[in-house]
């Protein structure tokens, strides 16, 4: 082996201090690691990989993480030229199918569970370093497909990754690569047809799953679409993106039930990602799921009261809803914060006419008129007053 573990820098990336200096401590046990480098999350180690003089040659990162978990990161590494070919070995607490596949997706190196001893940990990075060394046949035409990808030229690419793929009869990667490349000359039914070949040899294949949907949305055929999304989503459910853009096509046409329990999981597994929540909110309103609507507006809010013009969403949410009560009690705060805005004046209104509280409704509807004379729902509201 020409790569000497003992002269490489690790970055260690943990949420918990105590397993990062339990990493630290097994490296240091098997004199692997020149100079180690840690990280709380994500965010905290891509930082430290774009700091120059820190040359990380090898990263361990956990997979559970705050603000930016290891698969984000991942994902960040293998679409950077300086770092995609990183070694890059993922902790997990446990090796489940959605982690697995998520993980996979982003071509992850190597999987290690909770809890492990140093011989194990030790194993895995002599394995990892020795592919770096000794890549296999399948890997140096990956490689050199992924040149020719580079320069523009899809057809040597294309030829490398099918030698590739007869080199290993039962791997999916030769396959989505190809795929890819017949996305990028636009031959759809070649792409469809590679994409199926990569799902054949492996059912976790999350990114062909996608990829077919992308291809039938764009064709107009939509429940093939939706399909195929559903069952990357099933495989990867941590995909908010995904899940999201599921979740619309499903709104889209009618198909309310499914996307609110898509939506439901998605901000299960994005509990603290509020732009999300927030995001979910007006799709949420836009399409009649008001109870969803409230708990997002609810969890940004506590989280984040500066985000106060969310009060207004809340009230119209709760209006819609049918909480006419707590609605209206909720607005009256926000109309003190927010006096010249006439849709807060005018849902007070609704609200109190909803309860039948017709001088209250009249009050907040003339409000209305007087800032804004030619307000036609104003008007109505105060006709039934």
């Amino acid at each position: 082996m020409t790569i000497d573990p003992s002269q490489i820098n690790f970055l260690i990336v943990d949420d918990l201090d105590n397993m990062r200096r339990s990493i630290r401590a097994m490296l240091k046990l098997i004199k692997f690691g020149r100079k180690y480098y840690e990280a709380a999350d994500g965010l905290e180690a891509w930082e430290i990989l774009n700091t120059e003089h820190c040359a990380i040659k090898f990263v361990i990162s956990d997979w559970q993480m705050p603000r930016m978990n290891g698969t984000e990161l991942l994902n960040k590494l293998r679409g950077n030229k300086k770092f995609k070919d990183t070694p890059f070995l993922m902790i997990t607490a446990e090796a489940n199918q959605s982690i697995v596949a998520e993980a996979a997706e982003q071509d992850v190196d190597a999987y290690l569970t909770k809890p492990f001893v140093t011989a194990t940990l030790e194993q895995k990075i002599l394995e990892l370093l020795k592919r770096v060394d000794n890549p296999s046949p399948q890997a140096v035409l990956l490689r050199k497909a992924e040149k020719w990808r580079a320069k523009g030229q899809f057809d040597n690419a294309i030829e490398c990754l099918r030698r590739a793929a007869d080199l290993s009869k039962h791997s999916s990667r030769p396959w989505r690569e190809i795929g890819r490349l017949f996305l990028k000359k636009n031959d759809l039914q070649g792409a469809v047809e590679a994409f199926e070949q990569a799902i054949s040899l492996n059912r976790l294949e999350v990114p062909s799953y996608h990829y077919l949907g992308q291809i039938y949305l764009k064709q107009g055929e939509t429940d093939k679409a939706i399909k195929y999304f559903t069952k990357a989503l099933d495989l990867s459910p941590r995909n908010a993106e995904r899940a999201f853009k599921v979740a619309a096509l499903l709104l889209k046409h009618k198909r309310a039930k499914e996307a609110e329990k898509i939506l439901k999981s998605m901000l299960r597994n994005n509990p603290d990602n509020l732009d999300l929540h927030e995001e979910t909110v007006d799709l949420a309103m836009e399409h009649g799921l008001f109870k969803l609507a409230v708990f997002c507006c609810r969890k940004v809010l506590e989280a984040a009261p500066e985000r106060d013009y969310l009060q207004k969403k809340l009230g119209l949410a709760l209006l819609r809803k049918g909480a006419c009560q707590e609605a209206a009690a909720l607005l009256e705060k926000v109309q003190q914060r927010f006096p010249m805005d006439i849709n807060v004046l005018l849902n007070l209104a609704e609200c109190y006419l909803k309860l039948k509280m017709r001088m209250r409704a009249d009050k907040w509807a003339s409000k209305a008129v007087r800032i804004d004379p030619g307000n036609k729902q104003a008007q109505e509201i105060l006709d039934q007053c």
